[in-house]
């Protein structure tokens, strides 16, 4: 492997703000050639992007940007529309505001675009050098404007809610220099480097690409610690409290293995570092987003301090980590786009973020951040749902792929029936179906961890794009084992209408079967979700003060017109409670010896109150993966960690 820079990390305190000083980036980076009609010039200049951060009670951010010109006439700009790893035009322009252009202390005319609306085209006078826009970036101050990204003590900095780049140019080939101003006191960190400290707080980092500025975020905050986990890459979290970033070392050591693991499993890597970015907050909003050399992440404030009970939380840091190699590295051909204005094509995000969703639980398990029971817990609810979705028998995973785009993640009233972005999760388990049969077809010679190494560990130390199509899959798992993985792949992901994916299951060792209690998985989503989960019995979920949150197509609750937004007063004649409707449904099961309750409900929606006895007497089931046979089974070898002395020394 080629040496890894170590990123001199080492908060420094300031009078104003704490920064980290990265080391100088390597020269290394593949680059996709620009799809036809899209010029390679480079652009004359070096945009310079000032962003003053310190207004974080109203959540403002100022904006001030400067723009070389070479030519009067129509200066063109555009907002960032389309954006890697939201697979969707998620470009938040709505909330750009106060914009002015201006040159010499003019003030220039400008209009938006009518059929493009995230262009501007501003009319630059004879003799002028440079055009400075400035505008004001008014964050989300509640959750019903949109994610929160700015509090009192935390802050996500996103450079493409607070900058505009030139129309007709490749954003790799437009040079930039951000300087940002933090709140007093508060520890910045972002994946960029050549930071240097300036007066009033400010940050100011080296000359980058636009492209790069865009994919290096900041988190920022005035409660934070950092771990080094060896390898380059760090650990940074910021808390709404500093009480919530005690951890113990036990907790960071799982962290260190999933490093360790990430790079024995793809045996390249292709950052010079990496920072993890974690906030433990309720009160900045929830994301997890790829980036080269970061992530974005938020988990609840008790991520360490109630670590043995919310282990379903930690599979994101191991997704986000892999998307480095796969998705940021390796990306999809038509995902990877010259700018920000070009439609993104997400039909291989089964591979993209499929297969990582494969990944995240099989390093989670490796490394210890989960344990096998609730990864297994986990694929045990995959398996169950996707045996009973209507909505595969209609619409095909890759189909689902193009969701983001057609409903932007709102809340549906049926998503059993229409389907959501099932190419994370169905995917998954078509990923465990490979692994093992290529660990059958090879008599345990190989895995799909071979595949990885050869498709998403090439060019070690190299930190561009390199592109493939679905041919290009095909051939690599020809290349680890052949078989006919063309048909298989176009049958399990591009028809509708399949079986559902168990194969993997099966063939790992295990079976779906079916509980009285939930598995590990579901009990701690319940938990923290605070509801009660009837999916695969009354065919509902009700939250905690029992209004109904989800309705399964077809199932028994959807049979009695129940729907979202329905609230159930009273079970069997008494007043609602979660353990009085488990002990109603239990009571309605026929079981031996036991003469069955049936079961009724008083519900109520937009004022009209009903009473129903739905028609189920099968008792709770809440579905688990058994073990079939004895001894270690191939999905316990699978999920157990691989030898550390494999891992060649940096």
């Amino acid at each position: 492997m080629n040496h890894i820079f170590r990123a001199a990390l080492a908060a420094t305190a300031l009078a104003s703000s704490t920064l980290l000083i990265a080391q100088p980036t390597p020269p290394n980076r593949s680059a996709p050639p620009l799809p036809a009609g899209v010029s390679n010039e480079r652009f004359a200049g070096t945009m310079r992007l000032e962003v003053d951060a310190t207004d974080v009670t109203r959540a403002i951010f100022r904006v001030r940007q400067t723009i070389p010109v070479t030519r009067t006439g129509t200066l063109t700009l555009r907002y960032p529309e389309w954006l890697p790893g939201k697979h969707a035009p998620r470009g938040a322009i709505g909330d750009m505001a106060g914009l002015t252009f201006t040159a010499g202390g003019r003030t220039l005319t400008w209009r938006r675009d009518v059929e493009d609306v995230f262009t501007f085209h501003v009319e630059v006078p004879r003799g002028t050098r440079e055009v400075t826009a400035a505008f004001q970036f008014l964050s989300p101050t509640r959750g019903a404007e949109g994610r929160i990204v700015a509090t009192p003590s935390l802050l996500n900095l996103q450079w493409e809610q607070v900058s505009l780049y030139p129309a007709g140019y490749a954003t790799r080939n437009i040079p930039v220099q951000l300087t940002v101003a933090l709140p007093q006191g508060w520890t910045g960190v972002a994946a960029m480097d050549g930071a240097e400290n300036l007066s009033g707080g400010r940050i100011r980092y080296g000359v980058t690409d636009y492209e790069t500025l865009i994919d290096s975020p900041m988190f920022a905050g005035a409660h934070y610690r950092r771990w080094d986990l060896g390898h380059g890459v760090g650990l940074n979290v910021w808390a709404d409290e500093a009480r919530f970033l005690a951890a113990e070392d036990d907790m960071i050591a799982a962290h260190r293995a999933l490093v360790s693991e990430a790079l024995l499993l793809f045996g390249a890597r292709h950052f010079d570092r990496y920072e993890f970015l974690l906030a433990l907050t309720e009160e900045l909003g929830g994301i997890g987003l790829e980036h080269h050399r970061s992530s974005e992440n938020t988990r609840e404030t008790d991520y360490f301090t109630d670590w043995a009970d919310n282990g379903s939380e930690r599979g994101l840091l191991p997704h986000e980590l892999i998307h480095s190699w796969n998705g940021k590295f390796r990306r999809p051909a038509r995902l990877w786009t010259p700018d920000y204005s070009a439609t993104m094509d997400g039909r291989l995000l089964w591979v993209y973020e499929g297969q990582t969703s494969y990944w995240d639980l099989v390093l989670a398990a490796r490394s210890g951040l989960q344990t096998r029971e609730m990864v297994l817990g986990e694929w045990a609810r995959y398996a169950a749902s996707y045996q009973a979705q209507p909505g595969r028998i209609w619409r095909s995973v890759e189909d689902t792929t193009l969701d983001p785009v057609m409903a932007a993640r709102r809340p549906r009233p049926f998503p059993s029936q229409t389907r959501t972005e099932d190419y994370y999760n169905e995917s998954s388990l078509v990923w465990l179906d490979v692994d093992t049969r290529i660990r059958e077809l090879s008599g345990g010679a190989r895995s799909l961890d071979d595949f990885a190494r050869a498709f998403f560990g090439i060019r070690d130390g190299d930190w561009g794009v390199v592109t493939y199509e679905f041919a290009d899959v095909v051939a690599a798992l020809n290349a680890v084992q052949p078989a006919d993985w063309d048909a298989f792949l176009r049958q399990r992901i591009m028809q509708p209408n399949q079986p559902a994916p168990l194969d993997g299951i099966t063939r790992g060792g295990y079976r779906l079967t079916w509980r009285d209690t939930p598995n590990v998985f579901d009990a701690e989503r319940m938990r923290e979700s605070d509801n009660l989960d009837l999916t695969f019995s009354l065919g509902m979920v009700i939250d905690k003060d029992g209004t109904v949150t989800g309705v399964q197509w077809d199932g028994v609750a959807f049979d009695e017109g129940i729907t979202n937004g329905t609230r159930i007063l009273a079970v069997n004649g008494m007043g609602y409670s979660r353990e009085r409707m488990r002990a109603a449904v239990t009571a309605a099961a026929e079981t031996s010896g036991n003469r069955p309750t049936p079961l009724t409900l008083l519900v109520v929606k937009d004022g009209r109150y009903r009473t129903i006895t739905p028609a189920y007497n099968g008792g709770l089931r809440y579905p688990h993966l058994e073990r079939v046979g004895e001894g270690p089974a191939l999905l316990d070898r699978l999920l157990s960690p691989r030898r550390p002395d494999a891992l060649i020394s940096q």
